[in-house]
């Protein structure tokens, strides 16, 4: 693997892609009435997770960027909610909900594991960026092979 220079490269930012693809297909099955309401928060939510991550790694102190991370562990917690939500409204199954939770669950791990790295290693003496922490995060992450599948496993079940 070359150099990583980018939040584009970690697999917290990777795998909240795959997440915002899972809530969109999901949400594509809700009834036309919701589209204004559970349709659009999910999928605004969804979409929250890997554009604060991005925001964050793009702040030039580590307590902005903390807390972009931390809007970014929010959206999640959102998410799961407005998941359950819909099952007690039987607009998705008890086994869809399972399904997505997976997904929301992976996503929070990752994020509690990256904001936990960046706090120990961010110099509060001095401005310190995200990326300046990207390269030796990375080289710390064991998960990276599935990420990419599940990408391109959603990517393509989308066109079904």
């Amino acid at each position: 693997m070359g150099e990583i220079v980018s939040y584009k490269d970690l697999d917290v930012w990777k795998q909240a892609r795959v997440l915002v693809k899972v809530i969109y297909q999901l949400t594509s099955k809700f009834p036309r009435d919701e589209q204004y309401g559970l349709v659009n928060q999910l999928r605004r939510a969804a979409v929250s997770v890997p554009s604060n991550i991005a925001e964050g790694c793009g702040r030039n102190h580590k307590k902005d960027s903390t807390q972009f991370f931390y809007i970014s562990r929010g959206s999640l917690y959102e998410i799961e909610t407005q998941l359950i939500v819909s099952t007690d409204l039987q607009l998705i199954s008890e086994d869809e909900l399972k399904r997505v939770l997976e997904h929301v669950t992976r996503c929070t791990m990752l994020i509690n594991g990256f904001i936990n790295y960046f706090q120990k290693h961010a110099d509060n003496e001095k401005r310190t960026t995200a990326n300046e922490l990207l390269v030796e995060y990375i080289s710390t992450d064991q998960q990276r092979t599935t990420i990419n599948e599940q990408l391109e496993t959603y990517g393509n079940s989308s066109s079904n």
